[in-house]
């Protein structure tokens, strides 16, 4: 089983989230309502052609968010608010990808600061 403390792609999303830091959970929110294409019912139109075999839940995921402008704000919006509880797809990401992803977040934004981000956080 693979220890994801040391994967390096958890790490980089969980960097790449860092710029979202400080923006408040209620901007997220309204954010990911007004701009998530799930939530507005636009998701692909076709169903993808998986050639006789089922997708993975990543691959789905992937999918099913792509071209979604908002992916890293309903990714920060999901660990933020359920964290390890999280179920379903938030952030281009399955469950089980989220909640490891959540103890990576979790350690990361308890470290002192690591925002390096000028011109501070945006939605």
């Amino acid at each position: 089983m693979t220890h994801y403390d040391d994967n390096p792609e958890y790490g980089a999303m969980v960097a790449r989230l860092d710029r979202l830091q400080e923006v408040p959970t209620e901007v997220l929110n309204t954010t990911v309502v007004l701009n998530g294409l799930c939530l507005w019912g636009l998701w692909p139109a076709v169903e993808p052609d998986w050639e006789d075999c089922a997708p993975s839940d990543r691959a789905l995921a992937e999918r099913l968010c792509e071209g979604c402008p908002v992916t890293d704000q309903c990714l920060e919006l999901e660990l933020r608010t359920v964290g390890a509880s999280t179920t379903g797809v938030w952030g281009a990401l399955p469950e089980d990808d989220r909640r490891e992803l959540h103890r990576v977040w979790q350690r990361r934004r308890q470290q002192p600061s690591h925002n390096d981000q000028e011109g501070g956080a945006t939605p």
